[in-house]
């Protein structure tokens, strides 16, 4: 399965055969998962947060739902993908690579070393990166910005902004909300990877983010609740929601398991910051992932 094969906008996921097509997903997105155990074990990283969000980029760039060119990553036509929670920057370097933005020897040998351009955080001059993030709050206000300018121009790409849960919590994504419903910005989508704990403990024993859905509904969003980690009703909804009429931005609420895929790190906030460092801890997630 090539590159123009997962991304022809003219090839749409089709009834007769939506079982192949998913386990097609299922298996990339343990393909990424199995590259990010890889960045960890060798240079640390924030594990957890990257495996929350794996469906969600695979979804988008696997799925037919982006619009983009590996050989031309500046293609003016592009949708744009803004990673506002840059800390899980992992994900999205596996998949840049897999597609060919970038050669896999720069995550295999240079990833958080100092010889090349992958740091803990993504930074705009990686080709398929579009804006440097991980100060968590601005990669919205970033989309939103991007939006409004498309808008004025007559251009058709749209901005796609993957949040984190806890970035919610900032006054900054609610000043940018209103701003986004005030100029009617149909071509914005945020994606929420609501995998529900921040960098120490469940988001719910410090702050009220519920009912979020409402929350962004009462800034004028539209908003949808979906199941994160299945990539086929992640596409059903995000191309739904592209081929609708709307005069409002967008929310996608990703339910969400952080540390997805290696059973001692799901929904533990120490694995925020921890990496996979001793024999025992490989071992196993080499197992459940079936790394190869």
């Amino acid at each position: 399965m090539n590159i123009e094969q997962l991304n022809s906008k003219s090839s749409k996921v089709t009834i007769e055969q939506p079982v192949i097509y998913n386990e097609k997903l299922k298996k990339k997105s343990n393909e990424i998962r199995n590259k990010i155990l890889d960045m960890s074990i060798s240079s640390g990283g924030h594990i957890a947060s990257s495996l929350s969000c794996v469906d969600i980029l695979v979804s988008l760039y696997y799925g037919k739902v982006l619009r983009y060119n590996p050989k031309k990553p500046e293609w003016n036509e592009r949708d744009r993908f803004i990673l506002s929670k840059g800390h899980a920057g992992m994900a999205l370097y596996a998949i840049l690579a897999d597609l060919g933005y970038f050669p896999y020897e720069w995550i295999n040998k240079f990833y958080r070393q100092g010889e090349c351009h992958l740091g803990g955080h993504p930074d705009f001059s990686i080709p398929g990166v579009e804006v440097t993030s991980g100060s968590l709050g601005h990669g919205l206000g970033i989309g939103a910005g991007i939006s409004l300018s498309a808008k004025m121009n007559g251009k058709k790409h749209i901005q796609y902004v993957l949040m984190g849960d806890t970035e919610c919590t900032e006054g900054v994504i609610w000043e940018t909300a209103l701003f986004a419903s005030k100029h009617a910005l149909e071509n914005l989508i945020a994606i929420i990877d609501r995998n529900h704990i921040s960098a120490l403990e469940h988001t719910e024993d410090f702050t009220n983010l519920e009912p979020l859905s409402e929350k962004w509904k009462a800034f004028g969003w539209d908003a949808v609740v979906v199941n994160g980690h299945n990539c086929m009703d992640l596409i059903k909804v995000l191309n739904k929601e592209i081929n609708k009429k709307r005069n409002k931005p967008l929310v996608i609420i990703a339910e969400t398991i952080k540390g997805k895929g290696i059973s001692y790190m799901e929904n533990d906030p120490r694995w925020h910051v921890l990496s996979v460092n001793n024999k025992k801890d490989i071992i196993q997630a080499k197992k459940e992932l079936k790394w190869k």
